[in-house]
């Protein structure tokens, strides 16, 4: 028989995610805490947006968060080069 440990994250008494590790499941619990107060942060802009637009919109600047510091310290964000294809090269060769 094995055992099994298992970290709920469990929010107004609903569970929201499982995980295996606890360092998995403080980092999601941090990321909810995070939406959660950029939630009302976002109710009261001008942008007139709806309750559950406004709750994603949060959800998503909380998973997004170190890229979000970085644009909002100035850095722009890395752009990522295709890479070379084989036959590039080989046309450009000829």
């Amino acid at each position: 028989m094995a055992v099994i440990t298992k970290f709920v994250v469990v929010r107004e008494g609903v569970e929201k995610m499982t995980f295996t590790s606890k360092k998995e499941a403080d980092a999601y619990d941090k990321m909810l805490d995070i939406a959660d107060q950029l939630t009302p942060f976002l109710t009261e802009s001008e942008l007139e947006l709806d309750e559950n637009t406004c709750e994603k919109l949060s959800f998503y600047l909380a998973q997004h968060k170190e890229q979000l510091m970085s644009l909002l310290k100035g850095v722009a964000p890395k752009k990522e080069t295709p890479p070379k294809k084989a036959a590039n090269k080989a046309e450009s060769k000829k």
